[in-house]
């Protein structure tokens, strides 16, 4: 257990950060309290990345008891896409009983109001920052990053997000005053006066239903956000990924305790092997809020089922980028070829069509052909991966089977411009690592549309050939609307083909990156500044983060009494 602090203790340490972030929100300029080098860690608390490994080491095989009510079953099974089996057992809840005594802490939860809710949640940060060495390994051997975006993207990016989502959780609690004298004259009459207070409350229990891939950057926000407004939050790991999030858990368990709040206003529940306790959760009338990262079917059952909750997800799109001119045609490979391969393509994120035209394109290199960018992006793709240890440091491993099926099955779709390849990973032979590949199709031809127009996740991309950069305008207004988009990318020179991608984002709610040459690239974003996703077309209702993300996870009752 860890020590106590009072509320004034976590205000002292936490307010300042706090108001950094709300200003940070505001101005969206880059900041993070969260350092991205490993060699920042080893101080005042913090793990370095020798204790990191063997906190994590000794978690291996062991059973992680949240001593949370209910338990009536221990449970485990998983296996790293690196071949190495965690042997990890975790309580199995009754939910009968686990979900009454996650309610029980709620109301002084709520009385304790938003500053105090908030100062709390960056204490649960704080610790979780403290221990990311810890959970980078963790988050490796359950999703299949490489170390280096484990660490960076499931550490202190997660946490970004996490703290984000609690600076526009306060923002909008405390948008309303918490009281307020109103009179209204009447004339020659004594005046109406009455008192009035307005207090944020609660909807109810949240869910969290976790993804596979990145199991903390897009389980915190929802996690922190409902946590922040009030609520009680129950986390429902992805059975792959179980372990990144119970430990999450069990952080913040200790610190609620230790501020004096009851534990059980966050627990876990995880699934016996088949079991699939998702849809049982999510339809249980104590779920008021959901939060979901996954494939877009079960997204949309969410949204029709889930009827006595506000639902959030993140599903799935086809993202695109359209490539018409650029005055960088060495950056503009290498950045795509960058974007291909991180983490193996896996990522909501990452760019699946490249829409250029069959007539070619204009580069400061003189003209190319469609077959010009393709073999010369398949080429920047080979000369980044072709040393094996930098590639592994890139991809990763595949993150399960259906992935590695759909690789492998792509080549048969069309043209291969680029073959994928095993690569071999000395550290864990049991690895599954492989190389993108490139597929060429032709836009005019209706089984490659079949093909380019469905989403293929993980390390497969599609150069598509199009009559003109009009057609590639409005196939990518109809991919985004019918299917959706994360993201989408267009390199350009010419200002009216810029005007007319930006219309058409604009128009579909798809967030644009311009001709991206150097150390930024389409598939990451940056917490306090960029939006991930726009909660506007198919691919996802909600941003990560906005105000519409945190508004509704509590309701504002009002008090009035004569004056």
């Amino acid at each position: 257990m860890a020590a106590e602090l009072t509320a004034h203790q976590l205000i002292e340490k936490h307010r300042p950060t706090l108001d950094q972030a709300l200003e940070a929100v505001r101005t969206r300029a880059y900041w993070s309290p969260h350092p991205e080098h490993p060699k920042a860690y080893g101080e005042n608390g913090s793990l370095d990345a020798a204790a990191g490994k063997a906190a994590f080491d000794a978690l291996l095989g062991t059973r992680l008891d949240l001593d949370q009510p209910g338990t009536d079953d221990w449970v485990g099974g998983e296996v790293s896409p690196y071949g190495i089996e965690l042997g990890v057992t975790y309580p199995h809840a009754d939910l009968d009983v686990l979900l009454p005594a996650m309610r029980a802490g709620q109301r002084a939860w709520r009385d304790a109001g938003p500053e105090v809710r908030a100062v709390v949640c960056l204490e649960i940060l704080k610790r979780i920052s403290d221990r990311t060495h810890e959970f980078a390994h963790a988050v490796m051997h359950t999703s299949g990053q490489a170390f280096m975006m484990a660490f960076q993207a499931g550490g202190p990016h997660a946490q970004d997000r996490g703290l984000e989502a609690v600076a526009y959780a306060y923002a909008e609690q405390v948008r309303t005053p918490a009281a307020a004298e109103w009179t209204k004259p009447q004339g020659k009459r004594d005046p109406l006066a009455l008192t009035k207070t307005f207090t944020p409350v609660p909807r109810g229990t949240g869910l969290v239903i976790g993804c596979n891939t990145f199991p903390t950057w897009n389980g915190y926000p929802g996690l922190f956000a409902s946590l922040a407004t009030g609520n009680a939050v129950l986390v429902k790991p992805h059975p792959r990924a179980v372990l990144p999030l119970a430990l999450t858990v069990q952080v913040a368990r200790d610190v609620l305790a230790g501020a004096g709040f009851d534990p059980n206003l966050v627990a876990l529940a995880t699934e016996r092997p088949g079991e699939g306790i998702a849809k049982t959760l999510a339809t249980r009338p104590e779920i008021k809020i959901i939060d979901y990262t996954g494939s877009t079917s079960f997204g949309d059952w969410l949204e029709v089922n889930a009827r006595q909750a506000q639902v959030y997800t993140e599903k799935a799109g086809v993202n695109t980028v359209i490539v018409h001119s650029t005055d960088d045609y060495q950056g503009m490979l290498s950045n795509l070829a960058f974007s291909l391969s991180l983490y193996s393509g896996q990522m909501c994120t990452t760019p699946q069509n490249l829409l250029v035209p069959r007539d070619g394109i204009t580069t400061d290199q003189g003209p190319k052909t469609f077959d010009e960018v393709t073999a010369d992006l398949a080429r920047a793709v080979d000369g980044l991966l072709g040393d094996d240890a930098r590639a592994n440091a890139l991809l990763g491993a595949i993150v399960n089977p259906d992935v590695k099926a759909r690789l492998e099955a792509a080549a048969g779709l069309g043209e291969v411009a680029l073959p994928s390849r095993e690569i071999a990973n000395p550290e864990f032979p049991d690895a599954v690592v492989r190389t993108p590949v490139i597929v060429k199709l032709d836009g005019a031809k209706p089984d490659d549309e079949a093909a380019y127009m469905s989403e293929c996740f993980g390390p497969v991309s599609f150069a598509v050939a199009v009559d003109s950069v009009t057609d590639a305008v409005e196939l990518l207004r109809r991919t985004v609307r019918e299917k959706g988009a994360m993201t989408v990318g267009a390199y350009t020179t010419d200002a009216g083909t810029e005007a007319a991608i930006q219309e058409v984002c604009f128009e579909e709610a798809a967030q644009l990156s311009l001709n991206l040459t150097g150390g930024v690239y389409v598939n990451q974003t940056a917490a306090f500044s960029d939006f991930h996703g726009s909660g506007g077309n198919p691919a996802a209702n909600a941003a990560l983060c906005d105000s519409a993300f945190v508004a509704n996870r509590f309701r504002v009752v009002e008090v009035r009494r004569e004056a």
